[in-house]
């Protein structure tokens, strides 16, 4: 009996399968500490964001007399968009703190004795960050572009700008305001920089609300104050017959604008305040409308590169602080840590620069950073490991 059950435990099989169970046990554990320091950081830093822009948005809107409840709401709807910017640096902050705990409780020490290579123990927090990356793309994106559409629309409340654009299939729209009144402008199409637009529709309503001119226009281009409409065709709607009473200018009409080229270009807002779901319908209508789709292209790609970058975050992390210092001096690890973390960072906003300019491809500037940073990153590990 004895003799069978030391040839059982000899079994290679079920060595195989008793290792394999430990393994994923393990990797259930890392995942979870991982998960937990990620929600304390992310947390951390949200309340952060929320106190200091408590705190700006009084400042901000001083003069239109917001109270501290509509600067808290304002800082909360502002709060998602500002920590979904700095979410590769929470990353970076994450993976060090889950080593160096893992490290000062010597956990890692004893994982290595049991035969389990660094890059192997490294699986289970690339594949956290990986997933972490996919849900912050499929579920938090949609939910900044919410609170970002929700923040401009109260901000615009307390800063009284009357200028808003958007674009659909059925071309784009924009808003003026005046003292008298405010003017609704539908074009099908414009340039680049919405200076110039084609088959533009002014409909013109009084400080009631009521509707009561329309005109028409093949083009409109946009001067010094001025809309310069050609061939213009007015209808005055208070008019009992406002067809038979249209007017055809024969020269230029000016309609008077406080809109410049840099506040229709600043109307479209950013491109995270467009849902990812939503961004190629988006871009598709860009183009057709005959504006530049160079940002939200960037924008588009640097999304679908996200889980790839946060796990270079974590590479990043492991190549500094995975390392058992029995000297006690981890500070200069964390610190070079962080500083390949900052850097990394600042590469990729710059490549983002770069492509929204056009001097690069758009996939080379949103697909080089992470991927050069996990090279270079797997290179030092491997060389930490093999020397």
């Amino acid at each position: 009996g004895a003799a069978a059950v030391g040839g059982a435990d000899k079994d290679p099989a079920a060595m195989v399968r008793a290792e394999g169970r430990c393994g994923m046990k393990l990797d259930l554990y890392i995942a979870q500490r991982f998960f937990w320091m990620f929600a304390r950081v992310f947390s951390g830093f949200f309340g952060i964001m929320v106190a200091i822009d408590v705190v700006d948005q009084l400042r901000r809107y001083s003069d239109s007399g917001i109270s501290v409840k509509g600067a808290t709401l304002l800082a909360l709807l502002n709060a998602p968009n500002n920590v979904y910017a700095i979410l590769p640096l929470i990353m970076v902050l994450t993976a060090i703190a889950l080593f160096m705990g893992l490290v000062k409780s010597s956990e890692l020490v004893v994982v290595r004795a049991t035969g389990r290579s660094g890059l192997r123990f490294l699986l289970s927090p690339m594949v956290s960050a990986f997933l972490l990356g996919v849900v912050s793309v499929a579920v938090w994106n949609p939910i900044v572009a919410a609170t970002s559409k929700a923040y401009d629309q109260m901000s615009a409340t307390y800063s009284r700008d009357g200028s808003i654009l958007s674009v659909s299939a059925a071309g784009l729209w924009l808003r003026q305001s005046a003292q008298d009144g405010q003017t609704v402008i539908q074009a099908a199409g414009a340039n680049r920089d919405g200076t110039e637009l084609r088959d533009v529709t002014f409909l013109i309503y009084d400080a009631d609300g009521t509707l009561f001119k329309r005109i028409s226009s093949p083009q409109a281009i946009l001067s010094d104050g001025a809309w310069i409409l050609q061939q213009a065709k007015t209808w005055h709607l208070h008019e009992p017959n406002p067809e038979r009473d249209s007017v055809v200018s024969t020269d230029d009409l000016r309609i008077p604008t406080d809109l410049t080229r840099e506040k229709i270009v600043e109307s479209f807002g950013a491109p995270r305040a467009v849902s990812f779901w939503d961004l190629p319908g988006y871009i598709a209508d860009l183009e057709q409308s005959g504006f530049s789709t160079l940002s939200y292209r960037m924008w588009y790609q640097l999304e679908l590169a996200a889980p790839a970058f946060l796990g270079a975050m974590v590479l990043i992390a492991a190549g500094f602080t995975m390392r058992h210092n029995r000297s006690g001096g981890s500070g200069p690890l964390v610190l070079m840590a962080l500083l390949c973390g900052f850097l990394t960072f600042f590469l990729r906003n710059f490549g983002r620069v770069l492509g929204e300019n056009g001097q690069i491809p758009v996939l080379l500037a949103a697909w080089a950073p992470p991927a050069a940073a996990i090279l270079l990153a797997l290179g030092l590990l491997l060389h930490l490991e093999d020397g």
